[in-house]
């Protein structure tokens, strides 16, 4: 699963019209002089902040790809969000948090502006516009986090996995036929589906068998991957 080109999935599925959506730019509000803060560059897998550090910053994904994770208290770590360029997280000091509830770890190269709590309270109340933005564009990543829980919860590992591809995929995202994302292991995969590395190489050998996903170096996840995820019953060979 890990190739040099990393993971190409073709979007959106052309047999459904897709509704066309207004893009969340923030770039051009962060890029103002007057706004504080700073970009880092960090190298892939490096540690951007760890659960328990202060949170008094949030953090704008410019480029790059970041997973979240959490660590219970008996060492075992959980996967909970995968994050890509234009998204926000550390959201939590906006309510006062005053500690880090996940991990942020980079998945590849990433360039990252860290905004302080301050100054994104002060953009929030004096730019109408960036604030109605923002608050949409949270309220859609949390919607879809609440919809990985119940995902989580309630279905088979096989049509999660499918899913997971999906979104990693950004289906249905306004960005584009196609999309780059970072090299990602089965290892990787497992823990986000919530299953074995066993089992997501059985299901990976299914999907490329059933046309769904092609990977020789690359991994390409046609539409027709939606099938998994909207049938109730794993779709059977023919």
């Amino acid at each position: 699963m890990q190739g040099r080109c990393g993971v190409v999935a073709y979007v959106p599925y052309r047999g459904v019209a897709q509704p066309k959506k207004r893009q969340f730019d923030a770039r051009a509000f962060l890029n103002w002089p007057g706004v504080a803060g700073r970009v880092v560059n960090y190298r892939p897998a490096a540690t951007i902040y760890s659960q328990g550090d202060p949170c008094d910053t949030i953090l704008y994904i410019q480029q790059g790809s970041v997973k979240l994770s959490v660590l219970s208290q008996g060492g075992k770590e959980a996967i909970i969000g995968v994050l890509g360029a234009g998204d926000f997280f550390g959201e939590g000091a906006l309510a006062s948090q005053p500690l880090r509830l996940a991990t942020a770890t980079t998945m590849i190269a990433s360039r990252i502006r860290l905004i302080p709590k301050r100054q994104m309270i002060r953009l929030l109340h004096d730019q109408h516009a960036f604030s109605d933005r923002f608050i949409a564009h949270m309220l859609a990543r949390n919607t879809r986090l609440e919809e990985d829980l119940v995902d989580q919860l309630f279905n088979a590992s096989e049509k999660r996995l499918a899913r997971t591809l999906l979104l990693l995929a950004r289906y249905g995202k306004p960005d584009g036929l196609r999309h780059v994302l970072p090299r990602i292991s089965q290892e990787v995969l497992a823990e986000i589906v919530g299953t074995t590395r066993s089992r997501v190489n059985f299901f990976m050998n299914k999907f490329r068998k059933l046309g769904f996903i092609d990977y020789n170096g690359c991994l390409k996840v046609h539409h027709a991957l939606l099938s998994v995820v909207l049938h109730d019953s794993p779709p059977s060979e023919r």
